[in-house]
């Protein structure tokens, strides 16, 4: 009995180190020909908005939109930053929307002056919503920061990435979708 309880220990901790992996960052969300793609969820609960008045995925209709979940104290939202600035700057005329979704981690984060600073600081420049609620992030089922959603012109989800990494596949799933480029994978 007590080698079953040691293999199920062990077993355990095998799929929770797999299921926290880097290397398991994409969920790309594949339709199925009698499922297509979850519609995304509007922007709920926001407490303010940087840079942008309001805005609803159903005024971005016909549009590509990234919706980036992140915090400003997260190293890892940090660094994903970058090319998210780089998409927006590249393709923002071509149809890509980028909404970054500010979603706190601490109590300071909840300050819309510290939110406001943090934008300021890192150039940031597309629209941010302020969720301290946790309204859009729940309603997306949102559990990681940095995490990225990538929105269809009907408004559907057709990719997610979570963390850092990958930036190529999801610049190609950017131009995919703008018609810009080759097919992503």
């Amino acid at each position: 009995m007590k080698k079953l309880s040691s293999l199920a220990t062990l077993l355990a901790a095998c799929l929770f180190a797999t299921a926290c992996s880097p290397a398991v960052q994409a969920d790309p969300v594949q339709p199925a020909l009698a499922a297509p793609a979850p519609m995304a969820p509007d922007f709920t609960g926001i407490d303010n908005w940087v840079n942008s008045p309001p805005l609803s995925l159903r005024d971005l209709r016909g549009k590509v939109v990234l919706v980036e979940f992140w915090t400003y104290s997260c190293i890892n939202c940090v660094r994903v930053m970058p090319h998210v600035k780089q998409w927006h700057a590249k393709y923002r005329d071509q149809g890509l929307v980028v909404i970054g979704v500010h979603t706190p981690e601490y109590g300071y984060e909840k300050k819309l002056g510290n939110v406001r600073a943090a934008v300021q600081r890192f150039g940031i420049t597309y629209p941010v919503a302020q969720d301290n609620g946790y309204e859009t992030w729940n309603a997306y089922g949102n559990r990681y920061w940095p995490a990225m959603y990538l929105i269809d012109q009907q408004g559907r989800i057709v990719y997610r990435h979570f963390g850092e990494g990958q930036y190529q596949e999801t610049e190609a799933r950017i131009r995919s979708l703008l018609g810009t480029g080759k097919t992503a994978r």
